[in-house]
């Protein structure tokens, strides 16, 4: 039996909850499906060491300021965690935990929705699904007869998981530098491989500043002025108290990527070579976006074109929460707010004609 609902969030992580929060204030009836069993979206599923940007006041979705703990400055990823469960209980937002949207069909003057827990109707869809399920990993040469250990962003935890191993780690983000940072913090062996040199932001900068200069760079666009490059001008990696700490310590030396692994580690295109037990590739995501597959919509680089939130080729979708391309900074707990406004207010003026 198919139910019914007027608009379906699909995620409910930090985007799909606060789509959730706008259309309860518009009194648009909606359901949120989440694919995870428990609240807390990707965070859940993050390494023990992993902490924000920024302070909880400025890491906060819309209504519900993230209220701090003693001691405390950047909120680590349980914290998060605790604050999306409590924003979902306060606003009692009706999100449907345990169920996995598969497609997303035309049907009519509405939108069909596949779930392994059946088929859902509905007039509007808000997909909300991240990129944390969908990690990348770059074809390098010899992935493929690497004799150790291959780990993505995603299944990394702990450094003790590693101890006595040589760790080569493959990135200069965020992540690639959190995590070296932890490994050699821990005393690890480790091998840190980035595609540049790494791109430090100044110490004071923080996930504030970030949200107000991409939010400035897309006001700018939308004015037609020049582009100024938005976060990626400043750097690519924020520099966190542990990213600092090793860096002073002379832990965090960056060597240029290796041209291919071998059976034992890893070879640089001056022949010399690093033994290795373990891989952990630090190399991003993509947007999951596989249950839209039916609706025909995929443009470049993996993208569907939008205006805004809503999609190019389908009003009555709308995507929120996988990057600039779907909002500034809405893939972040601060920036996020803005573009589930928008995409609410829009979606309420459709169910009204």
């Amino acid at each position: 039996m198919t139910q019914i609902s007027d608009v379906l969030v699909v995620g409910g992580g930090q985007a799909g909850l606060a789509a959730g929060y706008h259309l309860r204030r518009l009194g648009v009836e909606f359901t949120v499906l989440d694919a995870d069993t428990a609240p807390g979206g990707a965070w859940q599923h993050t390494w023990d060491s992993l902490r924000l940007f920024s302070p909880a006041a400025y890491s906060s979705l819309p209504g519900r300021i993230m209220p701090g703990r003693p001691g405390e400055t950047y909120p680590d990823a349980g914290h998060v965690v605790d604050y999306l469960a409590d924003y979902e209980k306060r606003y009692e937002l009706p999100v449907q935990h345990g169920v996995r949207a598969q497609a997303v069909h035309r049907d009519g003057g509405r939108l069909r929705v596949e779930t392994d827990a059946g088929d859902w109707s509905a007039r509007a869809v808000v997909s909300a699904t991240g990129t944390w399920s969908r990690p990348f990993l770059p074809a390098v040469p010899g992935r493929d007869i690497f004799t150790g250990r291959q780990l993505h962003t995603v299944a990394y935890r702990r450094p003790a998981d590693f101890a006595g191993r040589r760790v080569v780690v493959v990135g200069g983000g965020n992540s690639g530098a959190q995590i070296a940072a932890d490994l050699a913090l821990a005393g690890i062996d480790l091998t840190w491989a980035t595609q540049r040199p790494p791109r430090y932001l100044a110490d004071d900068i923080d996930g504030r500043i970030l949200f107000d200069v991409a939010t400035a760079r897309r006001r700018a666009l939308d004015e037609g002025r020049a582009d100024s490059g938005g976060v990626a001008s400043l750097g690519d990696i924020v520099a966190v108290p542990p990213v600092r700490a090793a860096r002073a310590a002379g832990l965090l030396a960056a060597r240029p990527m290796f041209t291919r692994l071998t059976a034992t580690g890893a070879t640089w295109a001056d022949g010399s070579h690093v033994e290795a037990d373990t891989v952990i590739w630090c190399t991003g995501f993509r947007p999951a976006l596989a249950h839209l597959a039916p609706l025909g919509l995929r443009g470049t680089r993996g993208h569907i074109p939008t205006e805004g939130t809503q999609a190019a080729g389908e009003p009555r979708l709308h995507l929120l929460g996988y990057g600039d391309w779907t909002g500034p900074a809405s893939a972040t707990l601060i920036g996020v707010g803005r573009a589930a406004r928008d995409a609410a207010r829009q979606i309420a003026r459709l169910l009204s004609t």
